[in-house]
């Protein structure tokens, strides 16, 4: 199943300046970057034929893959000054870069690379900056046993302030973001080709193509309560740097075997 990735935006709430170009998916997460992570994922559930959605700093994400060193991230015998690797990260991989506009929505990163989807009955999208252990085949299954157009992963809420409820001036409640019955986007979609009727020129594709689709009664959600984490800021990207370096990786399926039982089952 092919998994189209959005990697063209600015992130500006990651940079440090205008000198830096590097993406938001290129910040680095231990050694590898944000997209590695999201990539080793969908690899890890048996999906590795990538479409790569490329815009702002296009360049930083084709020489990570040109010039990509498995040795950083594998383990390797060093005999006689030629390297054997004892894994591999990248070596099944198919990933096709695609030029899809610096300035582009979403939805119209996804319209430009519909020829690369084209006779796929469902493929993946991800934003590329979010890390999740959320099991992706049951996810796939929500859609694919249904005769909605799509399916998106949602979370609660992940903001920590605290919602007052009101009677007068009289508070009558205090509560949690979190614990309210809202959820949002989480960034992982499951899509038919349907999508693509209900994305317009420029359009978005979650307010446009999943609101569509919501409007006629033909979009499914994916609640989930599990590990999620976005990398908007520096502090969220900081946050997963320091749990890399700690060893509480759960995002990190490939390395759990109860998850590469599940995945192999």
């Amino acid at each position: 199943m092919k998994v189209v990735l959005f990697c063209g935006g600015y992130g500006m709430r990651m940079r440090n300046g205008p000198a830096d170009d590097v993406p938001k998916p290129m910040q680095m997460v231990g050694p590898r970057p944000l997209l590695w992570h999201v990539m080793r994922y969908y690899a890890h559930y048996g999906h590795t034929d990538f479409v790569l959605c490329l815009g702002y700093g296009a360049h930083h994400i084709k020489d990570f893959f040109l010039s990509y060193t498995e040795t950083a991230s594998n383990d390797f015998v060093l005999r006689g000054g030629r390297v054997e690797l004892l894994s591999t990260d990248i070596s099944d991989w198919q990933i096709t870069f695609v030029h899809t506009g610096l300035e582009s929505s979403i939805g119209e990163r996804l319209r430009r690379v519909r020829e690369y989807v084209d006779g796929e009955e469902l493929f993946l999208a991800n934003y590329a900056d979010v890390l999740s252990d959320a099991p992706l085949d049951a996810m796939i299954d929500t859609l694919a046993t249904s005769d909605a157009g799509a399916s998106m992963m949602v979370v609660p809420p992940q903001v920590s302030f605290h919602c007052v409820q009101l009677d007068g001036n009289r508070v009558q409640s205090i509560s949690s973001a979190r614990t309210l019955p809202v959820w949002e986007n989480a960034g992982f979609f499951v899509l038919r080709q349907e999508i693509f009727d209900h994305i317009p020129e420029n359009g978005d594709l979650v307010e446009d193509g999943c609101g569509s689709l919501a409007e006629r009664g033909r979009l499914i959600a994916y609640p989930y309560r599990g590990f999620w984490q976005p990398a908007d800021t520096f502090k969220e990207r900081a946050a997963l740097d320091a749990a890399y370096e700690s060893g509480a990786r759960p995002w990190m399926v490939w390395e759990r075997p109860d998850v590469m039982a599940e995945a192999r089952a």
